[in-house]
């Protein structure tokens, strides 16, 4: 059974960075990808990165300036995503999902395709 557990949120000051990190387990083979997504308050879930095993695809659905960046330890099944020079419209949950059948592009994936997803981690950035 697949399972997604994000952590690493909190509250932070503007400028500030957070590492989240998304602990994927209990897939089938290695040919899943895993994405991060937020939702700030109000708003719909946005894509944001995902990363494509077995090959470590990457992609940037939101580009975010250049200020966050995803990375994987497929040794320890981790896929983090470094936030950088943080502000308050970063305020939101943060959450990783995954999918089995990414079709090599999990970038053109919309939020519904993907079929497993954590609980989220809150990130709150202060003025």
């Amino acid at each position: 059974q697949v399972q997604l557990v994000e952590s690493g949120g909190g509250l932070v000051e503007t400028g500030g960075s957070l590492r989240l990190a998304c602990l994927a387990s209990g897939f089938a083979d290695d040919e899943y990808a895993v994405g991060w997504f937020r939702q700030a308050p109000g708003k719909e879930r946005e894509r944001l990165s995902c990363v494509g095993r077995p090959w470590g695809k990457i992609t940037y659905m939101n580009f975010m300036g250049g200020r966050f960046s995803i990375s994987n330890d497929d040794a320890k099944g981790m896929v983090y995503l470094q936030l950088k020079d943080l502000n308050p419209d970063d305020t939101g949950v943060y959450f990783c999902a995954a999918v089995d059948d990414w079709g090599h592009s999990c970038g053109a994936l919309a939020v519904n395709d993907w079929d497993y997803w954590g609980q989220g981690t809150q990130v709150t950035v202060s003025s």
